[in-house]
């Protein structure tokens, strides 16, 4: 790639350019687990497995798999959350040169069942709690065979004491004739001997779905040459990670592209011990943290900022936290400021879609962070900005417009969906639909959701500005702007707000500090408390679902 403007803010040692290993990613595994075999690899809630023991049960399920009838290019379901399974799962898969499909296992069954039938899914391993479920979906979808888990398979003596319900109540359902299995079961019954598939670099290894056009999700195509790069780009941007020796919280669900790349691929990449939290909650992370000591704190803003009010957080000792990064969602930056004030370590902002395997931007580490900006386009990555219309015209500097990416991590496409691939992928772009800006030092800046614009009397208007000066109120721990229907504006902003524990605040007192912030045309006119604000399982505050929420109430009216 040719030399842009951004290249000349990395940190020392960071190359604009990297030469990858074209390593799978069950050669990763493989590789890592020879070079670091009694490296802790996984810990839940106690439970230690060595990147040594992953990799025998990595291939003593992908052996189970086999008999049961996967092939190479077949595709695997996973309905887990962040517990040993689903990582043993998903590489089983990957050395099989079968495909994994991931799956929010707090989907209901129509979210279910439409990514089951779109992604060819033949086989499902999910919680025993969703087995139920699933097998009502066989009816309807390609699934023929599934593999209950249970939370207690891998917790230690005395924890698995405190769970034997679980087993008791799905062990009248684990049955093969029905064509359901037992997780571990099925491990014990195989040796752990690699099946010596040929998986090659370009071959397709995950499903991974996001948002579409018509309201129905699409399934990113990841390649195991998408996820691999991903993964060496993030070692080249953090390269004093001390390997096999390091640890890292498992705040993002691995069945999201932040836990997928971030937390589980780059955690094997690197030898680093991955503590997975199967609920992040602000009360459990910094449990976790007293308890092992990551030194690698990885979360979405909202966690950053439950954490910061939580009433643990005093008593919490930081001190062995390297490095702390934020994804997923705008942070704002009053939380940035805080926690560097509180913690002492700062929050370095990344920036990606799963699209892109999860990375695109980054703000360097040891390099120059821009507070309130989601840093310079990653090695290897390139970055334009184009009107947000017709997506031809270039922006000048500093002037906002759709985001477009290029890179070895971005998607080929949408599986089975040509339309939507066409209209996300133009001459090698990736349109995102996010907006933002670049400025002189080619930092980007993220505005907003094209989709989430807010177009009041002819105005344009960002709902992240108004989010922004919302979250500087000392009493409000979450806000969020949306527009709704004005029948003289066209739209009005309203702002939904959740206080800080035993806070109180009027609709008046939050207008009147919007005045001093704010241009008229942005300021809300309607404020609503809310005890919480909806949130997505990784934690990111949902503006589609309040928008939806206040259009049902306007047409109940």
């Amino acid at each position: 790639m040719q030399e842009r403007i951004w290249h000349k803010s990395y940190a020392e040692g960071v190359p604009p350019n990297v030469d990858y290993e074209k390593m799978t990613l069950p050669e990763v595994l493989e590789r890592t687990a020879k070079t670091f075999p009694e490296t802790v690899a996984l810990i839940m809630m106690g439970k230690k497995i060595t990147y040594r023991q992953l990799d025998e049960l990595v291939n003593r399920f992908a052996a189970a798999l086999a008999d049961l009838g996967v092939k190479k290019g077949d595709k695997v379901a996973l309905m887990l959350p962040n517990m040993p399974q689903v990582v043993i799962a998903s590489y089983a898969a990957f050395r099989l040169g079968a495909v994994v499909v991931m799956n929010n296992p707090l989907y209901t069954e129509s979210e279910l069942e439409h990514q089951l039938i779109d992604s060819d899914s033949k086989i499902a391993v999910c919680m025993d709690l969703l087995v139920p479920r699933v097998l009502k979906l066989k009816k309807t979808t390609g699934i023929e065979t599934v593999i209950a888990c249970h939370i207690r398979d891998y917790l230690p003596f005395p924890l698995k004491q405190l769970f034997p319900f679980v087993k008791k109540k799905m062990h009248r359902k684990t049955d093969p004739g029905e064509g359901v299995y037992d997780f571990l079961d099925l491990i014990k019954r195989y040796p752990a001997t690699s099946p010596g598939t040929e998986v090659s670099f370009d071959d397709l290894a995950a499903l991974l779905y996001t948002g579409g056009t018509t309201g129905l999700s699409k399934g990113v195509m990841l390649t195991h040459s998408n996820c691999s790069i991903c993964a060496q780009q993030l070692k080249a941007w953090l390269p004093d990670v001390e390997e096999g020796i390091e640890s890292m919280l498992g705040t993002f669900p691995i069945f999201h592209i932040a836990g997928f790349t971030t937390g589980m691929n780059t955690a094997i990449l690197r030898g680093i011990t991955l503590i997975l939290i199967p609920r992040p909650e602000p009360g459990t992370v910094l449990e976790m943290t007293r308890k092992y000591k990551p030194n690698w704190f990885p979360c979405v803003p909202t966690i950053f900022v439950g954490v910061l009010n939580h009433p643990d957080f005093a008593k919490t000792d930081f001190s062995f936290v390297k490095g702390c990064v934020s994804g997923a969602a705008p942070l704002a930056v009053d939380t940035v400021r805080q926690w560097k004030e509180t913690v002492g370590a700062g929050i370095v902002e990344c920036y990606g879609l799963t699209e892109t395997a999860v990375l695109s931007h980054a703000n360097p580490w040891g390099g120059k962070v821009k507070v309130g900006s989601v840093g310079v386009p990653v090695p290897d990555t390139d970055c334009r900005i184009v009107d947000v219309e017709m997506g031809t015209k270039e922006m000048p500097q500093g002037e906002a417009g759709e985001i477009l990416l290029k890179g070895p991590q971005v998607t080929a496409g949408y599986y089975k969906n040509p339309e939507e691939t066409e209209n996300a992928i133009r001459d090698g772009w990736l349109y995102t639909g996010d907006i933002g800006y670049m400025d002189e030092d080619g930092y980007l800046f993220i505005v907003d959701r094209k989709k989430e614009l807010i177009i009041a009397g002819g105005y344009n208007i960002y709902p992240r500005d108004i989010d922004e000066v919302l979250y500087e109120h000392p009493k409000i721990q979450e806000a969020c702007a949306v527009g709704i229907p004005d029948s003289y504006r066209g739209e009005t902003v309203k702002a939904f707000i959740a206080l800080k524990p035993g806070e109180t605040l009027t609709e008046e007192e939050v207008i009147a500090h919007c005045k001093e912030k704010l241009a008229v045309y942005k300021i809300p006119k309607i404020v609503e408390f809310m005890d919480e604000l909806p949130k997505s399982v990784i934690g990111k505050v949902l503006r589609r679902k309040l928008k939806e929420m206040e259009m049902e109430k306007a047409g109940k009216q």
